[in-house]
């Protein structure tokens, strides 16, 4: 099942655009969008990840978190038959990035934002505190739908509008 997963990827997309950036200052503060945001190796500067004021598990800890649009309208679609918002409110997905052109988040090798370059490093399956700081079951609309954490590789400036590519780890191409 994963290879067929990774096949349909590599046929799909691998460029896209950063559609929005988002930050908070500590859990459960509301998401700030921004139109750029310096990243450093600890996360997008300012932002909960970054910082240490995030709501995780020390052996869940995630610099940068990222979502596609695709994978939002997905979650939309569930929401309405979860009687949930049918379109949730900006931001509340609690993910930093999100882009667009790339279907499904991938899950492995590296993505490159403009000049940012992020190891992708694993699922980033939503909890029960999601729910919580939204205030409805946001986290059964997303599901497997959920985003992936990033490490940043290098330093540098994220703008709206950025292209992404996504770069495959070589040993599955």
């Amino acid at each position: 099942m994963l290879r067929r997963w990774l096949q349909t990827l590599r046929r799909g997309n691998t460029s896209g655009r950063l559609e929005a950036i988002w930050s908070a200052s500590h859990a459960g503060a509301p998401m700030c969008a921004h139109a750029s945001m310096n990243v450093t190796a600890q996360g997008l500067s300012g932002d909960r990840y970054a910082t240490g004021r995030g709501h995780w598990h020390t052996v869940e800890s995630c610099p940068v978190t990222l979502i596609t649009a695709g994978e939002l309208e997905r979650a939309a679609r569930r929401g309405r038959r979860l009687r949930a918002p049918a379109t949730p409110a900006p931001g509340d997905h609690r993910r930093n990035l999100v882009v667009s052109g790339l279907g499904r988040s991938p899950r492995t090798g590296t993505l490159r934002i403009g000049s940012v370059r992020f190891a992708i490093t694993r699922p980033r399956p939503p909890c029960g505190w999601l729910n919580q700081v939204v205030g409805y079951n946001l986290a059964g609309a997303l599901r497997q739908d959920s985003g992936i954490c990033l490490q940043p590789l290098d330093s540098g400036v994220l703008h709206c509008g950025d292209r992404v590519h996504w770069e495959p780890d070589a040993d599955i191409r």
